[in-house]
C-alpha cells in the first residue's frame, strides 16, 4: 500500500492495530504502555491479558506476569501508582500478596527510541522484586505527609536489574 503523506500513513496504521487488538481482545494499545506490553507477551509467547488492571500478560503455564518498560538510555522498572493502605502491615500484606508478589514473573524492557524494538530483556522474581522494592515502599509510606498524590512508587535500577535478573534478551 501507498500512502501519499506521512499523516495517511499514520491514520492508517493506527486503525489496522487498533481493529487487531479488539479483534483479539487485548484492549486499546494506545493505553499507557499497553502496546508494549502487548509485543513483550508476543515476543515472550505469552498470553496478553485481555484487562489493563491486574496481570498484564500470561506465561507458557499460565501464571500471571508483570511488564514494565522503558525507552530510556538505561534499562529500569518503574512501578508508580501503587495504593495506600491504611498500616505499613497492610501494606506489605498487598504488596506481596496484590500487587508484586502475586506475579512469579516480572518482565523488564528497554526499547528503542526509533525503531520500537526490544534491545534488553531481563526476568525477575516476584520475590526478588519484593525483596527489592518493599524496603523501598516502607521508607516512602513512612515519609509521605501529605503529598498531593498519595500513591507510592519506586523504581528497580539498572544495577539491581543486572544483578538479580535473568537476561533473556
Amino acid at each position: 500500500m501507498r500512502f501519499k503523506t506521512p499523516e495517511e500513513k499514520f491514520s492508517y496504521h493506527y486503525t489496522e492495530m487498533m481493529k487487531v487488538c479488539c479483534d483479539q481482545k487485548w484492549g486499546d494499545p494506545f493505553s499507557y504502555a499497553r502496546a508494549k506490553e502487548i509485543y513483550m507477551a508476543n515476543h515472550l509467547g505469552h498470553r496478553v491479558a485481555r484487562t489493563l488492571s491486574g496481570a498484564d500478560g500470561y506465561n507458557e503455564d499460565n501464571q500471571p506476569v508483570e511488564y514494565k518498560s522503558t525507552i530510556g538510555k538505561s534499562i529500569k522498572g518503574t512501578y508508580n501508582g501503587i495504593s495506600v493502605q491504611p498500616s505499613w502491615s497492610e501494606q506489605e500484606s498487598y504488596l506481596r500478596n496484590k500487587k508484586l508478589g502475586c506475579y512469579p514473573e516480572h518482565y523488564i524492557a528497554r526499547f528503542s527510541r526509533e525503531t520500537a524494538e526490544i534491545r534488553e530483556l531481563w526476568m525477575l522474581t516476584g520475590a526478588k522484586v519484593c525483596d527489592i522494592l518493599v524496603p523501598k515502599l516502607d521508607k516512602k509510606f513512612h515519609t509521605m505527609g501529605n503529598k498531593k498524590d498519595p500513591r507510592l512508587g519506586a523504581n528497580l535500577t539498572k544495577k539491581e536489574i543486572y544483578e538479580h535478573g535473568k537476561r533473556i534478551k
